[in-house]
């Protein structure tokens, strides 16, 4: 059983648990047991197929993503051609199998919560 359901766990993002950076993007993490809150910065020219996917050898995110939009634009494309476009307000669940990009001149910035393969 977890932990954080028997107290109150109280963090902030003006000291994550961990830092992640890339090329053009930063992700601040919290981390809550076997779930996190992930605060990221995309940058303008941020995709994920430039930027990521040498990384971690696939040719899209094979991730399960539960985000919501604070500001900025981004635009997912699933492997299916499908593509969709969110910005401040919205929340979006993307399935595995997915490229991503900054839409724009403004940094995207949202919360992704982990893990999202709960969701389904």
């Amino acid at each position: 059983m977890s932990n954080a359901g028997k107290r109150t766990v109280v963090k902030s993002f003006a000291k994550p648990d961990k830092t992640m950076t890339m090329p053009s993007v930063k992700m601040d993490i919290l981390q809550f047991d076997d779930m996190s809150v992930v605060l990221g910065t995309w940058e303008p020219g941020f995709h994920w197929s430039k930027h990521v996917s040498p990384t971690v050898g696939t040719a899209s995110c094979q991730g399960t993503h539960f985000t919501y939009i604070v500001s900025g634009r981004l635009m997912t494309r699933m492997d299916d051609g499908t593509e969709v476009e969110c910005g401040p307000g919205d929340v979006i669940i993307t399935a595995p199998g997915h490229d991503v990009w900054v839409v724009g001149d403004e940094p995207c910035v949202g919360f992704d919560f982990q893990p999202a393969s709960r969701i389904g």
